[in-house]
């Protein structure tokens, strides 16, 4: 795209196109639907009080812009995450299953398999820096020098970061997406095992290395610390059986997409005289070889205030 010219009635309009792009961006990097949101309309208004003339891409400027935004939202977020209770995940985004694609961009940008919360998960284990670095360069090709002078460090430490991160998501290997038929056959599979109630019958369905991750921040109950492995995750999915009732009754739960996968939602249920009350949750999945090797369980009610349940 060329210059920007301060005579560019159509500046919102083109603002516009870049939107799902941007918001794919800060998503990104904060893991957050709220943050992303004003992020990219924080951009819109530096844009719309900017020098034009000074604006040679339009695009990679506003990607550069967004990512200052961001690395702000980190940098401040920081101390909020040290106080945080158990386990953290991305905000998850959640769609109808068999709904024609919304108007909302992140129906689109959630497609990009970066976006795929298994991905997510890989880059909030990241440093700040390591993640700005990693996404600004290799997911968008802002240079080096722009991001060393975001991050207020040299072009090679910059360097450094984006290596990092490039290292760390190439060591944690996420699986490819498999088409959503195959993904509903696994899942399927899965809740037909937890209905036995037989540990055997449920690790026989989880990857060997399967890994459960449950994000609350201590206000409703899910694993508190990470669970690595079928036959753990298997026997602690009984334990909750025995103490919830059936998690997967087809009142209390349904299929959803969940960041372009598929995933389960979980209403609340008031619980009985012989089960506790659940709390509503959207659980994300990721299907490696036929089985399931993450489960992604988010309850934090502050990371579902978008979800319709």
């Amino acid at each position: 795209m060329g210059r920007v010219t301060s005579t560019d009635d159509a500046l919102a309009e083109r603002f516009t196109e870049h939107r799902a792009h941007l918001l794919g961006v800060a998503y990104r990097i904060t893991g957050s639907l709220a943050d992303s949101e004003d992020a990219v309309q924080e951009a819109w208004f530096r844009l719309s009080t900017a020098d034009a003339a000074e604006i040679r891409e339009l695009r990679g400027w506003l990607t550069t812009v967004v990512g200052r935004i961001c690395l702000d939202r980190l940098k401040s977020a920081t101390a909020r995450r040290e106080r945080y209770v158990g386990q953290w995940l991305p905000e998850p985004v959640v769609r109808p299953l068999g709904v024609p694609e919304q108007a909302n961009p992140l129906d689109v940008v959630v497609q990009d398999d970066g976006l795929r919360m298994a991905a997510l998960v890989v880059l909030h284990e990241l440093s700040p820096e390591q993640r700005v670095a990693f996404v600004l360069h290799d997911a968008c090709s802002v240079p080096f020098t722009e991001i060393a002078d975001m991050l207020g460090c040299s072009v090679a430490a910059a360097r450094q970061h984006a290596s990092r991160g490039r290292k760390a998501v190439a060591q944690a290997d996420a699986p490819p997406r498999v088409d959503l038929a195959e993904q509903r056959r696994v899942l399927e599979s899965f809740l037909a095992a937890m209905a036995t109630g037989d540990p055997a019958a449920i690790a026989q369905v989880l990857h060997p290395d399967a890994v459960l991750i449950g994000d609350s921040d201590g206000k409703a109950r899910t694993a508190a610390q990470r669970m690595v492995g079928a036959d753990k995750i298997s026997r602690f999915t009984v334990g909750l059986m025995r103490m919830y009732g059936a998690l997967a009754a087809t009142e209390s739960m349904r299929f959803v997409l969940v960041n372009g996968d598929l995933g389960l939602l979980f209403t609340e249920s008031p619980g009985t005289d012989e089960f506790r009350p659940l709390d509503r949750r959207v659980t994300a999945m990721v299907v490696r070889d036929g089985k399931i090797a993450a489960m992604y369980d988010v309850v934090n009610p502050d990371k579902l205030t978008t979800v319709e349940f």
